[in-house]
């Protein structure tokens, strides 16, 4: 009997041409499975594919399944089919090529199997269905709100606005290979009471770093995600910056002892803020995407985004995603802001 089992193991070794091993069922990095009758929520990045989604749910997964079959149904409820944009494979997995706003929705699998019972060989079909929510999302775009101060002579006089007009000459200078510039600056001049000290004049400076100087596009190099490089150039000149202000706070000290000029940055007075913003067609929504709460995500359907703001506002006639107007509605319909 062993010598018949062991015969029959290499006939049937030799005839498929490969060993077989369940572990490759295993969950692999980066596969998403369905959750009977919850929806899964799945943030693709904009140009990116999307993960591997299973028309399974993982208990079903380490399971023994016959005769299954897999129908993909996506947004606008069409049925997929394998093409360019949609990777189906035959054990049901979903890719979804370069994602793009209008891919974004709702994914259906219907999972049909049987189930045989050994004695008598009855079969009955099971079908479950696994909902996946898409969104298509992209990084936010960063500028940074800064402030700095300074001490002056007076709060009357030409030299406070020379010193504010040199400053933001030198910081724009600063960055400028970075295709990043100073926008919306401001000062004024409060008298400051020191504790222990007299009544001392200064400029409370303020102003925003913005990485859309004229010509940054040049700076993509025909890059899709533009945000990552912009992102990347503005962190570079927030970094540049602060770094200014820390060196004009060292000279200060090392070299001018007790003689400090009449007009210099006050030490520790540098502060920082992030802000972000979307592009058109995206925006945040911490209750609705609380997974990808610092995301631009795609405008849902009843929304839209027709600037850089950080939120989509309500339009009854949109029934897209990534809407960036609110098309002049029916005479049934109205829209609102």
């Amino acid at each position: 009997v062993m010598r018949a089992w062991v015969l029959l193991s290499a006939v049937l070794w030799y005839l498929t041409g490969v060993g077989w091993q369940r572990s490759s069922l295993l969950s692999k990095k980066g596969f998403i499975y369905g959750k009977p009758g919850h929806p899964v929520k799945i943030y693709v990045k904009l140009h990116q594919n999307s993960p591997v989604l299973i028309c399974m749910d993982f208990v079903r997964s380490r399971k023994e399944t016959v005769d299954p079959t897999y129908l993909w149904v996506g947004p606008n409820e069409k049925t997929l089919t394998g093409n360019n944009r949609m990777n189906i494979t035959t054990t049901g997995k979903l890719i979804v090529i370069d994602f793009m706003e209008a891919l974004s929705g709702l994914y259906t699998c219907t999972l049909s199997y049987k189930t045989v019972k050994a004695e008598t060989q009855e079969e009955t079909v099971v079908k479950k269905r696994y909902d996946f929510m898409i969104f298509a999302y992209r990084e936010p775009d960063y500028s940074y709100q800064m402030a700095v101060r300074f001490t002056t002579k007076s709060c009357a006089g030409r030299y406070n606005d020379l010193l504010f007009r040199v400053l933001k000459k030198i910081l724009d200078n600063l960055i400028s290979d970075l295709s990043c510039h100073v926008i919306e600056p401001s000062y004024k001049c409060h008298f400051v009471k020191i504790p222990e000290h007299g009544l001392v004049h200064e400029l409370f400076i303020a102003f925003q770093v913005n990485p859309f100087a004229p010509g940054w596009r040049s700076a993509c190099n025909a890059s899709a995600d533009c945000e990552d490089i912009t992102n990347h150039n503005i962190l570079q000149a927030r970094d540049r910056i602060e770094e200014f202000f820390r060196s004009q706070a060292y000279i200060f000290y090392h070299h001018f002892n007790e003689t400090l000029p009449a007009m210099h940055f006050v030490d520790h007075s540098f502060q920082v803020v992030r802000l972000d913003s979307c592009r058109p067609g995206f925006g945040k929504n911490e209750g609705l995407h609380s997974n990808c709460a610092s995301c631009c995500v795609v405008c849902s359907p009843g929304t839209f985004s027709p600037d850089v703001d950080v939120t989509c506002q309500t339009c009854v006639s949109v029934h897209i995603y990534g809407a960036k107007s609110c098309p002049t509605p029916n005479r049934n319909q109205h829209c609102e802001d």
